[in-house]
């Protein structure tokens, strides 16, 4: 009897975390929210709109650029939360969610490991002390949304523009929740952050360009590996439906 009360309560622990019903997810993806970021930057505009697929449910992004060789250059933009490491559910200890510092290396670890800031706990990912700067953060976008931002300094004639994604809860067939078992990263993440890129060249500059998925990250955070087999990845690659990207020199 005691077993079969466990597999309930857990049955009804997932149920709590199931997504919202389809007619609101639609309201989101069609609802567009305004990101502007680096507005002192005396490089290049660039203007990213990501319009949400049908998985959309309040997903965590990094937006980023590297060279034509894959080396980090900035940050454009993420949200709050990874910025600072300071969650509005940081913590239930005493029964009750409340803001909290919380260390989530699994969230977005292909940009925080490309970043290459490592935390006094060894974690690539920012933290209180180490905090990614507000002129690249914001409010955390749960809909569709247009970021206007500017690179730094003027850019190299090819680069890359990089976006990374996640949400939690997202489980299939492959990423299960009992995967790795006793690792709570994992449980949160359930499918890996999806990487999306494109790449940007000034001299033969397109009037816009769709970034394509090129792989996953790692799905405990442990490293900065880029997965290129998207195989096992289903509703994870749904959380976008596109992501358009325009640059103005």
């Amino acid at each position: 009897m005691r077993y079969i009360i466990i597999i309930v309560t857990a049955s009804l622990l997932l149920a709590s975390c199931s997504p919202k019903p389809s007619a609101v997810r639609l309201a989101q993806r069609q609802t567009f929210t305004d990101v502007v970021t680096n507005t002192a930057g005396t490089g290049q505009e660039i203007e990213l709109r990501f319009y949400g697929g049908p998985s959309l449910y309040y997903p965590l992004m990094a937006v980023w650029l590297e060279d034509e060789e894959k080396e980090y250059i900035q940050t454009l933009f993420v949200p709050r939360a990874i910025a600072t490491g300071v969650f509005k559910y940081g913590s239930n200890s005493t029964g009750k969610w409340v803001e909290a510092a919380k260390r989530a290396p699994q969230t977005l670890p292909y940009w925080s490991h490309k970043r290459g800031i490592r935390a006094s706990d060894g974690l690539y990912m920012p933290d209180p002390d180490n905090p990614v700067a507000d002129a690249y953060s914001g409010a955390t976008p749960s809909t569709s949304f247009v970021l206007r931002s500017r690179a730094d300094n003027p850019l190299p004639a090819r680069f890359r523009v990089m976006f990374e994604v996640n949400q939690n809860w997202d489980w299939n067939e492959y990423w299960t929740n009992d995967k790795y078992p006793g690792n709570r990263n994992y449980l949160f993440n359930a499918q890996p952050a999806v990487v999306y890129e494109s790449i940007i060249d000034l001299d033969d500059l397109k009037e816009r360009y769709l970034l394509q998925p090129v792989g996953h990250s790692h799905p405990l955070g442990e490293t900065g590996e880029l997965f290129t087999d998207l195989s096992t990845i289903t509703t994870a690659l749904q959380i976008a439906d596109s992501i358009v990207v325009e640059v103005n020199k």
